[in-house]
């Protein structure tokens, strides 16, 4: 297990699908781990392949210690309730940032666990958040594009800002 280099804002990395996974191998496990320990470094709650620069369809979710962390590979909405709730959200390749986001209350997704079978999970309020950002970032959206112009191009202004300063 290795910590690696987070991909930042505004990386064009960040804005090109994920490809699916296709090996369900030691590999597919020892990028697991290292996303882990990225995220937990970071720190943070969810990161993707594509935050450390490799484009696949992956996901590490940590909400809570207690809890365990879960992998998701291929992850993909098959629901969402028309219940929608705002959250503060923000991400590892773009931190010190963070605005209020409007989601689905509740989604339901299909995945694969690293060992290649199907599973499915319905979430609800912090993990359904997750998973519409997370999924989001596989599909190349970056999460400030669900802002208002004018949001984003404030909080661009303050990451730039930051970005200087640090």
């Amino acid at each position: 297990m290795s910590i690696r280099p987070i991909v930042r804002y505004p990386d064009r990395r960040l804005a090109l699908p994920a490809r699916p996974v296709t090996a369900f191998d030691e590999s597919l496990c020892d990028l697991v781990n290292d996303l882990l320990e990225t995220m937990r470094a970071a720190p943070g709650i969810g990161i993707t392949a594509p935050h450390i620069g490799v484009p696949l369809r992956v996901v590490v979710l940590e909400l809570e210690a207690k809890d365990g962390a879960r992998t998701y590979v291929n992850p993909e909405i098959t629901w969402a309730s028309p219940e929608m709730i705002m959250h503060r959200e923000g991400s590892v390749s773009m931190p010190g940032v963070n605005d209020e986001v409007q989601r689905h209350a509740r989604v339901r997704i299909s995945y694969q666990d690293v060992e290649g079978n199907m599973q499915n999970e319905e979430s609800e309020g912090l993990r359904a958040v997750c998973h519409q950002h997370e999924i989001d970032q596989l599909d190349g959206m970056f999460w400030i594009q669900r802002l208002s112009r004018l949001k984003r191009e404030r909080l661009v202004k303050k990451f730039e800002k930051m970005s200087r300063n640090a």
